[in-house]
């Protein structure tokens, strides 16, 4: 592309126009104008003028790559920490969750554990949490157990196993819901054990379970493999007591006696 002295404004927007497309910058191309015109107005240097705009470029790329982070994750419902009603759930630590908002323990490869009844707010922190690991850059997948657990026996039958294992463990960090709500045959329960196995020490698996660790062998029915899971997923972990009060069922009483 040949550049010419003296060009109009016009032919300027033009040029602009092509090169943003070419190089692919398009909150440059859509704010360049209006950035132009205020910068003049308030007589900005050449420099800074060209900062503004590729901070700009730089921080809208950010806020793109985060929303196709949170959509790959495959979250089936979108949860925020900033909605979370700590009054609700008084035994859940605002300070604990920060510090696990920081996602410090993904970086560290470091397992979480949440652990309550139904409607306790297990999910919504499981979720939220790995929302924030992947607005922060990390790789997330979410999961219900029963599917992961499906999901790998059909692997296994198509001899696609170690394919699907390996996707699995290039996630930084693999959030498994509603464990312990159905039981596990042997199968599914080893091919589970086999993902978290891939895992240990490297990359974190945060999981959300209706069930204490005590009564996990109603999930995982063959005690040896339920103590080697129980310890995959509790060694260096966070672990997270939710309670035994729903305040969704709490809500619901609320608003029937008004």
């Amino acid at each position: 592309m040949t550049r010419a002295r003296g060009i109009t404004e016009e032919a300027a927007d033009a040029a602009v126009d092509t090169a943003c497309r070419v190089l692919r910058l398009p909150t440059i191309r859509g704010q360049f104008a209006a950035a132009a015109d205020k910068a003049e107005r308030d007589q900005l240097t050449y420099r800074g003028f060209l900062a503004e705009l590729l901070m700009g470029e730089c921080e809208d790329r950010d806020r793109r790559r985060a929303e196709r982070q949170v959509r790959g994750a495959g979250f089936p419902r979108a949860k925020w920490l900033a909605d979370f009603d700590y009054g609700a759930n008084p035994g859940i630590s605002p300070a604990v969750i920060a510090a696990l908002a920081t996602c410090d323990w993904v970086r560290k490869g470091q397992p979480l554990c949440l652990i309550g009844d139904s409607g306790t707010g297990k999910s919504h922190l499981l979720i939220a949490l790995g929302t924030a690991a992947a607005m922060a850059g990390f790789r997330v997948r979410y999961t219900l157990a029963s599917k992961l657990a499906n999901e790998l026996a059909e692997a296994a039958d198509d001899r696609q196993l170690t394919k699907t294992i390996a996707r699995y463990g290039r996630a930084d960090l693999l959030c498994i819901d509603e464990l312990g709500y159905m039981e596990l045959d042997r199968r599914g329960a080893e091919l589970l054990f086999q993902v978290l196995t891939e895992r240990e020490e490297t990359a974190s698996v945060a999981i959300a379970s209706n069930e204490s660790f005590s009564g996990w062998t109603r999930t995982f029915t063959d005690p040896r493999l339920c103590a080697a899971i129980v310890d995959r997923l509790t060694f260096n972990a966070t672990i997270i007591e939710t309670g035994t009060e729903s305040y969704r069922l709490a809500r619901a009483r609320a608003a029937q006696a008004t």
